[in-house]
């Protein structure tokens, strides 16, 4: 099969963990054309420039400053990004909240061929959307609710602020989000996902619900709560109590 190749490089401080890759990357993603390797930021930022590549797999902690330095020192080059990292709670959450691809260390052969795939089928339907700016807004921002979430929808991609949703309904393998201004976004991900992902204020209340605590203006002892927007959401016995600990 002859591919259309991605001009890629390698952004990554352990010389072993550099080497896996790229063995990886030669055997099992043929589509991917190795242009370039750094070790860390500081060689990665002139190097990028250099040479404009479309794909950037990105050590996430590394010497002279980490991922997003490089990616906020290369806001003006376009390339999409897999991230390489360490388990990290809060840089997964600050990804996910990206929708952006990233890997974790060791590196599961599998799970690159599926992350180069959808890259791949990105660049060549020249779908690109400027995650980087995304993710580099939401790091430098310490305040979560102050953080945007990037929808993959339908259509593409649609980008919201936190503080904009006021409540989130699982609908099959899709998630309907609401939001303050009286619209209603759908997802392709399922509710687990931004359980996992969103932090508080929001909390799942139902197997179906996730809400926005700011946006509660009742609660009623019949299991139920309403929202801002006239909303009833019902809270499942199992989440109650927890539910109840956030407003005392």
């Amino acid at each position: 099969m002859s591919y259309s190749k991605i001009r890629s490089v390698i952004v990554e401080d352990e010389t072993a963990a550099r080497e896996v890759l790229r063995s990886y990357l030669t055997k099992y993603c043929p589509q991917v054309e190795i242009v370039g390797e750094a070790q860390n930021s500081r060689e990665a930022i002139p190097l990028l420039h250099e040479l404009e590549p479309q794909l950037v797999f990105l050590d996430v902690e590394m010497p002279f400053g980490n991922a997003f330095d490089v990616l906020e020192a290369c806001g003006d080059l376009a390339f999409e990004t897999i991230f390489v990292t360490a388990f990290s709670e809060y840089s997964l959450k600050a990804l996910n909240r990206s929708a952006a691809y990233y890997l974790l260390k060791p590196i599961s052969i599998e799970e690159l061929i599926v992350a180069v795939n959808k890259v791949h089928q990105e660049v060549m339907n020249k779908e690109l959307f400027n995650r980087n700016k995304v993710i580099v807004e939401n790091y430098r921002e310490p305040k979560p609710e102050k953080q945007q979430v990037i929808l993959p929808t339908m259509e593409g991609f649609e980008i919201v602020k936190m503080e904009e949703i006021i409540r989130l309904k699982g609908n099959g393998n899709f998630t309907d989000l609401y939001l303050n201004n009286g619209s209603k976004k759908m997802a392709c991900r399922f509710l687990k996902h931004f359980s996992e992902m969103l932090p508080l204020p929001f909390l799942r209340v139902h197997k179906s619900h996730i809400v926005n605590l700011n946006y509660v203006k009742l609660y009623n002892k019949g299991g139920y709560i309403t929202l801002e927007d006239g909303a009833e959401v019902e809270i499942s016995p199992t989440y109650k109590e927890d539910f109840l600990k956030n407003f005392k």
